[in-house]
């Protein structure tokens, strides 16, 4: 697999019908292991690891609807309130994180609405809080 920029993380893996899975700590379950699954695997663990998030306030793989049509977003961090903390938007590391990329996580926060949106390809990673009385993005080095 793919060589990322977070930190080394353990994880289970097994072979199930000559593919390989990957456990998902969030779903509790294993999935397929993709290059985007990858991706997304590692960042829940720097969110959780690095980024202190609690497991219980993630979920992943998700349905939201955007304008009447069925989505599915990659990871959401709540808030102990319920809301929405954090939209993260994972991609394979073939995949150039670009303006159709950050369209598409801008799509989502509109049902949404978190105050901190995060792009990654497992590469290079974006963060932005949303300031929604200018309606603007301000984009972060880092989340915090």
């Amino acid at each position: 697999m793919y060589k990322l920029n977070f930190p080394k993380y353990d994880f289970r893996f097994q072979k199930y019908q000559n593919k390989v899975r990957i456990f998902s700590k969030l779903r509790k379950k294993f999935i397929v292991l993709t290059p985007e699954e990858w991706v997304r695997q590692n960042c829940v663990m720097f969110l959780i690891n690095e980024k202190k998030n609690s497991p219980h306030l993630m979920n992943e793989e998700k349905k939201v609807d955007v304008n009447g049509m069925s989505k599915r977003y990659d990871i959401l961090v709540y808030k102990n309130d319920g809301s929405i903390k954090l939209i993260v938007e994972c991609k394979s590391p073939e995949v150039k994180l670009d303006q159709e990329v950050f369209d598409q996580i801008a799509r989502y926060n509109l049902s949404l609405e978190a105050d901190y949106l995060m792009l990654t390809n497992g590469i290079n990673h974006y963060f932005c809080q949303l300031d929604y009385k200018k309606q603007s993005y301000i984009f972060l080095p880092d989340l915090p």
